[in-house]
């Protein structure tokens, strides 16, 4: 790499870059440079060039030389406050410059009176790709040597990746003392802080195997990927009790709003039945597959397919009302019970009554009649019924003591809730499970794909809020009701769209330190999980996250013409092919189509300056 020497744009006092007060300037996040303390509001042209941006409030002007180095030259700090008060531009953007030539002029006493910071900031953007980069005036000269400032630093050959990870990550939140709690999902560390404060962002995503870094849902997480992140949370919590044992729930749950505390509840129920589904959804695409190339079962293998296929959702009131249970602090062995109830034997069977092969039972109680049926596949009754269960549980142990406990505790419980879940609970939640089901159904079946157009082109939006979990119970009722999931095979597109502007902002990218970790970032995409390209290059960009969205949007406007559905939930992508064994090419057309929109509009319309 070359080196480089720049004349200072403004006359004064030469100093560090170090020294300025905004910490996007000081960190060296914005480039390497120095800054200028001026004695008058006079900026000259440094080179011969181009003036590539000119803001409208005048504060700031990017430069680029005949030679190629690109400049920043930033008129003050929070001066975009002033909205072009005290500033005269004598240049616009796209003009051709010359050295010596008045590019802006502002009143330095003005400026200082209204109480702002003067002090201009002359930074090289592109600096990666110089080597030693020189600022003169007068007698003042300030270099800066090596790459660019913000990109990642290697790992030590004699450190394990994890290792040093795990350091770099303490050294920037202030340490193992200013951890509260942490846990790991599948992709990210998720950690709650004593002090906010003492967070480097900048320096944090410049960790090599960071791949980006952002605040949800009360907690800071830290992208690392799948199966790294199990390394690194190993590292950190190592020899350290109180953390291996900490739990992110409370106070994160304290600290949320009241739609992403429903989202995480409904995260924290429906996420451990997903594995169960997406198996049976597997073996429902895989026989699918098989009868759609014209083979022939038997009738004793078709019997054995159909235990894979159809248990699950035959009890799966048993295993929403375990998972609820669990998670609201009551006896799992008495969810499942429970949910076994719902579909007890003695009920018609729902599926029967909807098929006419089984009457409703009717019931007086108080002079109402209350319709009786088995609630085979539904999942909001046996869901409020776990919550009601759980709580009534907590509510005798307050008081049975504890030598009746074992007992009267379970036995009341148990008589109770069965009680109230078949003649209260169940018709309500029933009729509201109905009418929900009902309404979301028309809408993904709403003419010309618009339903699809919808959720395909705002599912990843809902995705960066930590809402989304919201739609596991939409989709096991999908599954339920329909044996097929439409919302999987519309959301599909939308999560390969982002990895499609990811990947093009990657191949555009000429540093090719960054263009690897883009890279990284932007491969598990292709396995359902958009985190990484999301907020390690599409949202840090911006416009590639809108173009991935208009991708989605095709995609799932696609999938509804086409009536695609998927045979499970919770796999997408590459792996989500498994749920398409019998439609294909319609599921492999959808995926292209969400990836080619959002490739195309960022490779063609996103500038790497942006």
């Amino acid at each position: 790499m070359q080196d480089i020497c720049i004349e200072s744009p403004l006359a004064g006092e030469l100093i560090e870059l170090s020294q300025v007060k905004d910490a996007g300037f000081s960190n060296g996040a914005m480039g390497r440079g120095a800054a200028v303390k001026p004695i008058d509001g006079k900026v000259y042209a440094p080179f011969d060039g181009v003036v590539e941006v000119l803001f409208p409030t005048m504060h700031a002007i990017g430069l680029k030389s005949m030679t190629g180095i690109d400049i920043l030259i930033h008129i003050g700090f929070d001066t975009v406050k002033l909205a072009g008060q005290y500033f005269t531009a004598h240049v616009k953007q796209g003009d051709k410059i010359s050295k010596g030539q008045m590019l802006v002029e502002f009143d330095l006493a003005a400026i200082e009176n209204a109480g702002y910071d003067t002090t201009t900031a002359i930074v090289v953007t592109n600096s990666s790709e110089y080597a030693m980069i020189t600022l003169l005036l007068g007698d003042t000269i300030i270099k800066s040597i090596g790459g660019e400032t913000n990109v990642k630093d290697s790992i030590p050959d004699n450190m394990a990746k994890e290792e040093y990870v795990a350091a770099e990550i303490l050294k920037y939140i202030g340490g193992k003392s200013n951890i509260r709690s942490v846990e790991h999902c599948a992709t990210r560390l998720r950690l709650i802080l004593k002090d906010k404060s003492q967070i480097n962002e900048k320096s944090i995503e410049n960790i090599d195997g960071v791949k980006g870094q952002f605040f949800a849902a009360a907690q800071f997480q830290i992208i690392l990927g799948t199966g790294f992140v199990d390394k690194v949370y190993a590292v950190i919590v190592r020899d350290s009790e109180s953390l291996a044992g900490s739990s992110n729930n409370e106070t994160a749950y304290q600290e949320m709003t009241m739609l992403q505390k429903i989202s995480r509840t409904l995260g924290d129920v429906f996420v451990p039945i997903i594995p169960v589904l997406v198996a049976t959804g597997i073996f429902m695409g895989l026989r699918g597959m098989a009868q759609s190339l014209g083979i022939q079962f038997s009738e004793n293998f078709l019997r054995m397919s159909q235990i894979l296929t159809d248990t699950a959702f035959a009890f799966l009131p048993a295993l929403v009302t375990w998972s609820t249970m669990k998670k609201f602090g009551g006896t799992p062995v008495i969810g499942i019970v429970l949910g076994l109830m719902l579909v007890a034997p003695q009920l018609p069977n729902a599926y029967a009554v909807a098929s006419g092969d089984a009457q409703v039972i009717s019931m007086s109680i108080f002079g109402l009649t209350v319709p009786v049926v088995g609630y085979q596949g539904s999942v909001l009754p046996a869901l409020v019924l776990g919550i009601l269960a759980a709580k009534l549980q907590k509510w005798f142990k307050s008081f049975v003591p504890d030598v009746l406990d074992l007992i009267i505790t379970p036995f009341m419980t148990l008589f109770i809730s069965m009680l109230i879940g078949i003649l209260v609970v169940g018709p309500i939640m029933h009729s509201v499970e109905s009418n929900i089901f009902s309404a979301v159904k028309a809408f993904l079946d709403l003419p010309f794909g618009l339903g699809g157009l919808v959720v395909g082109g705002l599912h990843q939006v809902i995705v960066v809020t930590g809402v989304h979990h919201v739609f596991n119970a939409l989709e096991i009722e999908l599954l339920a009701t329909t044996g097929q999931d439409a919302f999987n095979a519309i959301i599909t597109g939308a999560i390969v769209a982002q990895g499609g502007a990811a990947l093009a902002v990657a191949l555009k990218t000429k540093n090719p330190k960054k263009r690897s970790l883009y890279i990284s970032s932007v491969i598990p995409a292709f396995l359902g999980i958009t985190e990484p390209a999301i907020f390690g290059i599409n949202l840090r960009f911006v416009k590639p996250f809108i173009y991935a969205l208009i991708g989605g949007a095709a995609a799932g406007m696609a999938a509804s013409l086409m009536h695609l559905a998927g045979t499970g939930m919770g796999i997408t992508v590459i792996p989500g092919t498994l749920l398409y064994m019998n439609h294909l090419l319609e599921y492999l057309f959808v995926n292209a189509i969400g990836f080619g929109v959002a490739f195309t509009l960022t490779f063609m319309l996103f500038k790497q300056s942006e």
